[in-house]
């Protein structure tokens, strides 16, 4: 039952920080202080992106790299915090589910370590109950065997000989 709460919960979390993200985008844009460093994170990210793209290419990465103007700036700045936004939410639902399901696992292990102990002291017992039950037959099986000679050297017929003895046992 706690499971498919939990999976709607990340589901409806997910949808959620999608109007948050481009509340996100059409804010950025309105304070001064946060412009200016959007746009340098723009720039930057423009700059490692060209860079990157010419790597790729095998074009030459020393030619001097254009800067956005700052309207295209605060846009792919916005664009890039919502979508970062997005993903930060959607990689914490993941490491939630992750961490959660190690959990259960570990709960699960635990639960089959107690029940191999419970199997192995049992084990354990029966053995040790096999080997006394296997002393005392063999205490048994000696004894017995003293008496039947016993017995038999108590049963003698002084001056009969042997098969006399078997006929008369007959």
């Amino acid at each position: 039952m706690v499971l498919p709460v939990i999976k709607l919960g990340t589901l409806a979390l997910r949808t959620l920080s999608k109007p948050i993200a481009s509340r996100l985008k059409r804010q950025a844009g309105l304070h001064p202080k946060f412009r200016e460093f959007i746009v340098s994170l723009a720039q930057v990210n423009h700059r490692f992106t060209t860079t990157l793209q010419r790597r790729i290419y095998g074009h030459a990465t020393d030619v001097e790299i254009r800067p956005l103007n700052e309207e295209s700036a605060v846009q792919a700045a916005s664009d890039l915090l919502g979508e970062m936004f997005i993903f930060l939410v959607a990689g914490a639902a993941v490491i939630f589910e992750v961490q959660r399901s190690a959990k259960s696992e570990a709960k699960k292990e635990e639960k089959r370590m107690k029940e191999f102990e419970a199997l192995r002291e049992r084990d354990e017992a029966l053995s040790k109950e096999v080997e006394q039950l296997k002393r005392k037959i063999m205490e048994l099986e000696k004894q017995s065997k003293q008496q039947g000679l016993t017995g038999f050297f108590n049963f003698r017929f002084f001056g009969q000989s042997g098969t006399e003895k078997s006929a008369q046992a007959a």
